[in-house]
C-alpha cells in the first residue's frame, strides 16, 4: 500500500456499465424471455450453464431444501438462525405505520403505507455463494410485510452441478419457498416480465455479475431494482492507539472481495501507517484469497496521512466510503461530524464483519461515493406510500380561490374551472 498525503488522493471510479458487446448481449436475452417466456429461459440456461432443464424443473422443491440440512453442518444452521434472529430485530424498528390527521374544517390528511405485493431476489453463484445476502434481501421484505418472495439463484456454483447446500439453508431459515434454478441476464429477465413458470415481481433487488446488473439496469421501469452495486470499499480512520493488525485484517476483509475492491486508511500517524502497511503485507502472504485481494491492494489500497482526526473525517465525508471503521480514542465524540458513509463501525472491536454477517443491520450498502445521497437497504425498499386527502366542503370553500388562483397562474384553466363549479354549487360564485 503506497503512503500518500490526503491532497494526493482521489479514488473516484465510474460504475462500469459494460462494454458494447455486454449490452447487447444483455439486451438480446432480456427482449427473447420477454417475448419467448420459458422456451428462451431453458435455451440460455442450457447454452450458458450447460444445464438442460425441463419447465418442470425450474423450481426447487421441498424436498431439495429439506435435503439441503443433510448437506451442510449443524453449526451453520445455528449461526444463519442467530444471525436470522438479530436482521429481523434490527429491520423491525424501521416499520412505519399508515397515519391520518384529521384538521379543525373536518379535512383529513395522511399517507398509507402498503408493502409490495411480490419480489424477486437475486443469489449469484459463480466464484462465491453468499448465503448471508440471502437474509439481508429476505428479511426486510418480509418485516415491510411483503407477501410474495421469490428467489432465483443459477442451477450450478463454482462450476459444480446444482445449487449450494448453504444459499438453499439460508433461504429457507428466511422463510422463503419459491425458488428457482436459473440465474444471469435470464433471471432478471423471468423476473422482470414473467415466464410461463415464473410469475413476474415488483421489485428486484440482490448482488450479481456484470450481466446481471446490466439486465437489472434494462429491465429497470418495467419494475423497480435496487441499485447498480460498485466494488465493495472500506475506509478506516485510525490513530496510534489502534492496533495495526486489527486495521490491516479490516482492509483485507474488503480487498478479498474482488480486484476492485478498494481498501483506504487514513491516519494520524506516520509511525502508525508503516507499522499497518508491513501487517497488510504479512497477513497477504496467508490468506486463502491472496491473488484476489493482492491485485486489489495493488490498485487501490492506499494510506492516507492526515493532521487531525478532524482532518480525516473531513476526507471521509469526502469519500462517502460504503464501510467506514473509526478505530480512535473516544470514537463516539466524533460521531456527529460523520456525514457521508453506509455504515459506520465505532471502536476496535466493531469489525466490519460484525455488519456483514451478524449485528443486525443491512449489508446491503451504497458504493462508489452515493452514500453522499443514498442508504443501505431497509423495510422502506419494500414498501409504497399513497397520499390520503378527504377535503371537507368547508374546506373547499376556504380555500377554493386560493386553488384557483394558482392553476390559473399556470395556465390551466380546466384545474380551476374543476374548483369553480363546486364553488357555484354550493353558492359560491368564484373567480369569473
Amino acid at each position: 500500500m503506497r503512503i500518500v498525503s490526503a491532497g494526493q488522493f482521489q479514488l473516484k471510479r465510474e460504475v462500469d456499465y459494460g462494454s458494447a458487446e455486454q449490452n447487447a448481449i444483455v439486451k438480446a436475452i432480456v427482449s427473447a424471455v420477454k417475448n419467448e417466456g420459458d422456451a428462451a429461459l431453458l435455451n440460455y440456461t442450457e447454452q450458458l450453464d450447460g444445464m438442460k432443464l425441463a419447465p418442470e424443473s425450474l423450481r426447487v422443491t421441498e424436498e431439495e431444501l429439506r435435503a439441503a440440512y443433510e448437506q451442510v453442518e449443524p453449526s451453520f444452521v445455528s449461526a444463519i438462525s442467530a444471525a436470522a434472529e438479530n436482521i429481523r430485530a434490527y429491520h423491525s424498528r424501521q416499520k412505519r405505520n399508515s397515519w391520518m390527521d384529521l384538521q379543525p374544517d373536518g379535512s383529513i390528511l395522511g399517507q398509507i403505507i402498503r408493502p409490495l405485493k411480490r419480489v424477486g431476489v437475486y443469489v449469484p453463484g459463480g466464484k462465491a455463494s453468499y448465503p448471508s445476502s440471502v437474509l439481508m434481501n429476505v428479511i426486510p421484505a418480509q418485516v415491510a410485510g411483503v407477501p410474495e418472495i421469490v428467489m432465483v439463484t443459477p442451477p450450478a456454483t463454482n462450476g459444480k452441478a446444482g445449487i449450494d447446500p448453504y444459499i438453499l439453508v439460508a433461504a429457507a431459515e428466511a422463510g422463503v419457498n419459491e425458488i428457482y434454478r436459473v440465474g444471469g441476464a435470464q433471471a432478471i429477465a423471468a423476473l422482470a416480465y414473467g415466464t410461463e413458470s415464473i410469475a413476474p415481481v415488483d421489485k428486484i433487488c440482490g448482488p450479481g455479475n456484470i450481466y446481471v446488473a446490466l439486465a437489472k439496469r434494462e429491465v429497470y421501469g418495467a419494475v423497480d431494482i435496487d441499485s447498480i452495486a460498485g466494488p465493495s470499499e472500506i475506509a478506516v480512520l485510525a490513530d496510534d492507539s489502534a492496533d495495526p493488525a486489527y486495521v490491516a485484517a479490516d482492509l483485507l476483509s474488503q480487498a478479498e472481495h474482488d480486484e476492485m475492491a478498494s481498501a483506504v486508511l487514513v491516519t494520524t500517524s506516520e509511525a502508525f501507517a508503516n507499522a499497518c502497511r508491513d501487517e497488510v503485507q504479512r497477513q497477504l502472504a496467508e490468506l486463502p484469497r491472496r491473488e484476489i485481494a493482492e491485485a486489489s491492494i495493488n490498485s487501490y489500497g492506499v494510506i492516507l496521512l492526515v493532521d487531525s482526526i478532524e482532518e480525516g473525517i473531513s476526507v471521509i465525508n469526502q469519500m462517502a466510503p460504503e464501510h467506514f471503521e473509526l478505530i480512535v480514542e473516544e470514537p463516539i465524540a466524533y460521531l456527529g461530524l460523520i456525514e457521508n458513509a453506509g455504515a459506520i463501525f465505532l471502536g476496535p472491536y466493531s469489525s466490519e464483519p460484525v455488519g456483514d454477517y451478524f449485528a443486525g443491520p443491512n449489508h446491503i450498502i451504497p458504493t462508489n461515493g452515493t452514500a453522499r445521497y443514498s442508504s443501505p437497504v431497509d423495510v422502506d425498499d419494500f414498501i409504497k406510500k399513497s397520499s390520503l386527502i378527504y377535503y371537507s366542503k368547508e374546506a373547499l370553500l376556504t380555500n377554493g380561490e386560493t386553488i384557483m388562483e394558482l392553476a390559473r397562474r399556470e395556465g390551466l384553466e380546466g384545474h380551476a374551472r374543476a374548483i369553480e363549479i363546486r364553488m357555484r354549487k354550493e353558492g359560491k360564485a368564484g373567480n369569473e
